[in-house]
């Protein structure tokens, strides 16, 4: 009986030694990387949960999508919501001079790789053939804190002697969701006669077979600028950090992250073409333009 008892024991310490293993495996450190929202926020969460998963799967912990809007970025970052940022190249900017973010890898995408161009677009026809004549025009703008569809143009603008508040008939930005594809119809169809567009807008659209290019004229063209980009906490653990990084530049077409039980190509559902590791110093061009259209983060009045 005593050896019996002796078994019984041993049995109940190996299971429990076994249920504690079971509760402690798994229990992963959570990471939350804030997404700038896109056209909205279900597109946004579509693109980028498969890359998400993608981190979780290569970087060892559980990473968490936190959609966040564009105004409201800077505000949730500094209240501590998330650690890792994904955001459009100003909003970086913002994030780095305030908050000391720090640059991981850029999005590559389109034909200008991890960079974008801004354009100022008439429809072909409308008697509009060059910058000066959009004075006293109708004008749609992107959101205002886009850099190509609105930092770009604002400063072409005014390099060409034009001021956006003196000189226009009036201008806009359009409302809710998709603006920069709304601004872009709104040319085509004459409800604006000027906008102010992404080059990788135009570029997708056309794709998409949503317009053809022959449709409008260029009017101004910008260098092309660093586009979306991820930063990161400059408190974040250098190792997570490093971790992060290779994992971004190591993506390939053929890598897969599995959602909802369903493996998903994680470049293909992010519509991006890699990762590129540039230096701060490349988005110096954007942070002369903030301070010529007197924009955050430099904004003087």
């Amino acid at each position: 009986m005593r050896i019996k008892n002796v078994i019984r024991l041993c049995m109940v310490f190996v299971t429990l030694v076994i249920i504690a293993g079971c509760k402690t495996e798994g229990k992963r450190q959570v990471v939350k990387i804030g997404y700038m929202i896109c056209n909205s926020e279900q597109e946004t969460s579509q693109r980028f949960l498969p890359l998400t998963k993608y981190l979780s799967d290569k970087v060892g912990v559980d990473f968490v999508m936190v959609p966040v809007d564009t105004n409201d970025f800077e505000k949730r970052f500094k209240a501590g919501e998330f650690t890792f940022t994904h955001s459009n190249s100003l909003i970086y900017v913002i994030l780095h001079e305030n908050e000391g973010v720090q640059l991981l890898a850029s999005e590559k995408r389109g034909k200008f790789g991890s960079r974008s161009a801004g354009i100022i677009i008439a429809r072909k026809g409308s008697g509009i053939t060059k910058l000066a004549d959009i004075r006293g025009k109708r004008m749609a703008f992107g959101p205002m804190l886009a850099p190509t569809g609105y930092l770009a143009e604002y400063d072409m603008m005014l390099a060409a002697g034009i001021n956006p508040e003196n000189d226009l008939a009036n201008y806009t930005i359009p409302t809710g969701t998709y603006k920069h594809e709304k601004l872009i119809y709104g040319v085509l169809y004459g409800r604006y006669d000027v906008a102010a567009a992404p080059a990788i807008d135009i570029e997708n659209m056309t794709r998409d077979g949503k317009i053809t290019p022959d449709d409008f004229v260029f009017l101004a063209e910008s260098k092309p600028i660093p586009y979306c980009t991820f930063g990161v906490a400059k408190d974040a653990d250098p190792a997570l950090v490093k971790k992060v990084r290779e994992a971004l530049l190591a993506l390939k077409p053929t890598d897969t992250a599995e959602v909802d039980g369903e493996k998903l190509k994680v470049m293909k559902a992010a519509w991006v073409d890699g990762y590129e590791e540039l230096l701060d110093s490349d988005y110096n061009p954007i942070r002369e333009m903030a301070k010529r259209v007197n924009m955050p983060p430099y904004q003087k009045y």
